[in-house]
């Protein structure tokens, strides 16, 4: 009897995206896409991605995929997972082959404001749709196994960020009198409408003090004159970054005492960033929860 001949050896490379909404474990959603009948007969979801084309670097080729079957663009984070999948015994292009996908997944996120639909016509994928996280965990939604090995294990992003605040009151009149110069949050932060202190990140290599006066001037159009530190205060939160990725954040916020020099007129000079006013605010206003602020300013008051 004459020995069956060993499969063709078959091998692709692929790139796929991870895509999560929501801030609580009971809204969040993954984005994925239906297989096409004719690869499988039945109902199966996976990741919106595919194979990398000859010349095409994995970024570009998980982006256009994503584009392809879902319409919408996507922004890439950093790499999360290298996935292999072996299948022995395969049908690919017309015959049986020993199969072997090595997946690239990133990190990703999208405009939650427009629905996911199909753009590639005739191609391996049918349906884009958000689907509850925790159904897909718990098996209710059929996956492959890039899927369900990949899921159980993921987390928001994580980022942790030093920042540089001013603490610049004026008219110091008992505990409630006197003003403080705050920034109101645009819809591109994390809390919009509520108001902070002046100030920022310090970058890279940056003294706090430097970044401190460069935050002020960016954000108020002026040159402060930093003067000790006050305190430090920090926040931890799951919130949607200016970029739209969720992220688990932790602030930590250096409150330095600072005063504007004299006829010095604060007024807001940033465009189409995470500021969008900047006022005097009455400790009054404060005090009695007429204007919203965020932890940080009470913080700064507590401080000094």
């Amino acid at each position: 009897m004459s020995k069956s001949r060993p499969r063709e050896e078959m091998q692709r490379l692929a790139a796929y995206a991870l895509i999560v909404r929501g801030l609580s474990e009971q809204t969040r959603e993954v984005l994925l896409c239906r297989v096409a009948p004719r690869v499988s007969p039945t109902e199966l979801w996976t990741l919106p991605g595919g194979g990398v084309e000859h010349g095409e670097s994995p970024a570009d080729a998980v982006r256009r995929e994503v584009w392809e079957e879902t319409g919408l663009t996507a922004i890439l984070g950093s790499q999360i997972q290298v996935h292999s999948g072996h299948i022995p015994a395969a049908f690919r292009r017309g015959r049986m082959v020993d199969f072997h996908a090595v997946r690239i997944v990133y990190e990703a996120w999208v405009r939650e404001d427009i629905e996911p639909r199909v753009v590639e016509v005739d191609g391996s994928t049918v349906e884009a749709a958000w689907h509850p996280l925790n159904s897909v965990l718990a098996g209710a939604v059929p996956v492959v196994d890039m899927v369900r090995d990949l899921l159980p294990s993921w987390q928001p992003a994580r980022l942790q960020r030093v920042s540089a605040y001013a603490v610049i009151r004026r008219g110091l009149e008992g505990a409630t009198g006197g003003e403080i110069l705050l920034t109101r949050l645009s819809g591109r932060a994390a809390h919009p409408g509520f108001w902070t202190l002046p100030g920022g990140g310090v970058e890279h290599g940056e003294s706090p003090l430097a970044a401190l006066v460069r935050e002020v001037a960016e954000e108020c159009g002026v040159t402060c004159l930093p003067g000790p530190l006050l305190g430090v205060h920090d926040a931890a939160f799951t919130g949607i970054a200016p970029s739209g990725r969720t992220e688990a954040f932790h602030g930590i916020h250096l409150l330095f005492a600072a005063e504007l020099p004299a006829g010095a007129d604060p007024r807001l000079t940033e465009v189409d960033g995470t500021t969008d006013a900047v006022a005097w605010i009455g400790l009054g206003e404060i005090e009695d929860g007429a204007v919203p602020v965020l932890d940080v300013v009470r913080a700064a008051l507590s401080a000094g």
